[in-house]
């Protein structure tokens, strides 16, 4: 239940309204908490976070709280120590921790800003099982599957949870739960089971939305339902029906197809809703309301319609996509040879070149195959370049390369986390003169071994990037770094103060356990490369700049996760600017 205060905030919104919208938001006020789960079947892939975003977003749209979470069957307990060719992008909540990319997701689309509790992995619901058994609080009685997990998860799916500031969790109207994997899945199993006893429990404050997949033959010239109807079934079988069904497909479904799966898998004709591919993955939230998808919804759970929300700004957004003339080539210097894994960097591009009336075409550069000798050819043709995040030594020698071509040619340069650190370390070498400079990343037997002090490590290597005093003790892998989300005092009158709208004070997330080593610090100032950003608490450098250049500047912290459909990053917004006028 919401608070009283933000009661009155809510009727102050409608106080100019009819008496009937008042009684109603009144009435939606009071309402007890409505639970959407969403599920897929067929294969993986096909795209659950965008439709549980697309919910929420909808729902937003007709006044409603929301929040959406992600539940996970692998056992890691969180997929900060998972390759990205596995999983794909790490994305990280303002709270500190690291979740899946759909978060991601969730946060460009709705605008709400996800913690913890929106990131859930069987490896952390068996944990707190284990931690509660070790404790004695079950008594000495057997722990199973079914009650003890299956409780747990159905504790944390009804945010049963306290958030991580000690703090009960806010109400909401609607909470949508997307349950990763397939129908089917070993795994997957327990999530099920806690989803079918939930929706006896529920009873019409649940809903179970069933994501599945509609094959085109070509040969013999064919859309197939069969695999839709055997996921249903799957579904069935573990005794959940469910209510509207929405199918994955690259070709238009007619109404006699969807009556076809509606009446086999015996679910009503307007809650079977195709879900074609589309332009863009923003015209999805249009795309879903211009069949009912929210209305269907809201109709299952008996809630009154009312009137389609106009959704204005974002139709906005989406004539500015459609308007936008014009392209600028931007490439990604990383190693990481999917899209998955930039995901949040690759979409922050695209919302900004958008806001800036173009389309970014991105350009993914191998940072391995980057040398001295084809640092030119590899860059060719880009307006401008971004030196990704990661981690370990892999990679890193064509960042530096590319780092350099770039200041030397005057090209717009944004480099992210590790890519700040490899302009910081490409400068220390070849403007400072620090032939050794380098990261203790790369040495970590030196920069762990205690009979080395620190002066003694300098005299050995130019670490101008150096481990962080609070993880030199550190052992446990995952969710130990320097996480979530921390403040950066401005320096006035750098690109980036100008960037931010003329803030002194900013707020950005971060993952990382190396700094900007502050001894170098002055020889930096002196040589050129400026440190505009510094955390106030620790002194800690954040943003570097050449102000110098047309656009170079690099950032510890990761602006991506910040930027969203409706307020695009400013750093990213003056970076591709920057990048239109330079081409």
């Amino acid at each position: 239940m919401c608070t009283f205060l933000t009661f009155k905030i809510h009727c102050k919104k409608v106080l100019y309204l009819s008496k009937e919208v008042i009684l109603q938001s009144i009435k939606i006020f009071f309402m007890e908490t409505k639970y959407i789960f969403v599920t897929g079947g067929v294969v993986s892939s096909l795209g659950k976070g965008i439709i549980s975003a697309s919910i929420g977003k909808l729902l937003q749209a007709r006044g409603y709280t929301v929040t959406i979470q992600k539940f996970d069957p692998y056992i890691n307990i969180d997929p900060g120590t998972l390759n990205p060719y596995e999983h794909g992008e790490c994305y990280v909540t303002e709270d500190g921790f690291e979740t899946d990319l759909d978060l991601g997701h969730y946060e460009r689309f709705t605008g709400i800003r996800t913690t913890r509790n929106n990131s859930i992995t069987t490896g952390r619901i068996y944990k707190t099982v284990i931690d509660r058994e070790r404790r004695g609080d079950y008594l000495g009685k057997t722990i199973q599957v079914v009650p003890h997990i299956t409780d747990e998860i159905k504790r944390r799916m009804l945010r049963q949870e306290e958030r991580s500031d000690g703090k009960e969790e806010i109400g909401y109207d609607f909470v949508i739960t997307e349950v990763g994997g397939t129908i089917g899945d070993i795994e997957s199993a327990p999530f099920m089971e806690a989803i079918r006893q939930l929706r006896w429990q529920l009873g019409r404050n649940a809903v179970c939305v069933h994501l599945t997949y509609v094959p085109y033959l070509k040969a013999a010239d064919e859309l197939k339902t069969k695999p839709t109807q055997h996921s249903v079934k799957e579904l069935q079988s573990m005794g959940i029906q469910p209510d509207i069904l929405v199918l994955r497909t690259e070709r238009h479904l007619d109404d006699g197809l969807r009556m076809k799966v509606a009446s086999f898998c015996n679910v009503d004709l307007e809650c079977v809703v195709q879900s074609e591919d589309m332009p863009s993955i923003y015209e999805v939230p249009v795309n879903m309301q211009r069949q009912g998808l929210d209305a269907a919804i809201l109709r299952k759970i008996g809630i009154p319609v009312g009137e389609t929300p106009a959704m204005k700004p974002w139709h906005d957004f989406l004539e500015k996509q459609r308007q936008a003339t014009g392209e600028v080539h931007i490439g990604l210097v990383g190693k990481y040879d999917l899209q998955d894994a930039y995901k949040s960097i690759r979409e922050s591009l695209n919302l900004a070149a958008i806001y800036n009336n173009v389309m970014a075409k991105l350009h993914f550069i191998n940072s391995e195959d980057v040398t001295c000798d084809n640092v030119a050819d590899k860059l060719n043709g880009m307006a401008g370049i971004i030196i990704c995040p990661g981690f370990g030594q892999r990679g890193i020698d064509g960042k530096i390369v590319a780092a350099e071509f770039t200041r030397n040619h005057d090209i717009p340069t944004f480099g992210i986390c590790l890519g700040m650190q490899m302009m910081v370390i490409e400068f220390a070498r070849h403007v400072l003169g620090y032939k050794d400079a380098d990261s203790a990343e790369f040495h970590s037997g030196l920069e762990k071994s205690a009979e080395n002090t620190d002066s003694q490590r300098l005299i050995q290597q130019n670490f101008v990037i150096d481990l962080m005093e609070e993880q030199k003790n550190i052992t446990q892998m995952g969710g130990t770094m320097r996480l979530g989300a921390y403040e950066c005092q401005l320096a006035k009158g750098s690109k980036t103060y100008e960037a931010y709208g003329e803030k002194e004070i900013i707020k950005e997330r971060h993952r990382h356990r190396y700094e900007f080593n502050n001894q170098y610090m002055a020889e930096y100032e002196r040589a050129g490369m400026k440190c505009v950003g510094i955390n106030p608490d620790t002194n800690l450098v954040e943003i570097v700049e050449i102000p110098g250049k047309r656009w170079y500047i690099g950032t510890q912290f990761h602006p991506e996760y910040s930027s969203t459909v409706l307020h695009p990053h400013p750093l990213f917004m003056s970076f591709v600017k920057e990048c239109i006028i330079s081409q």
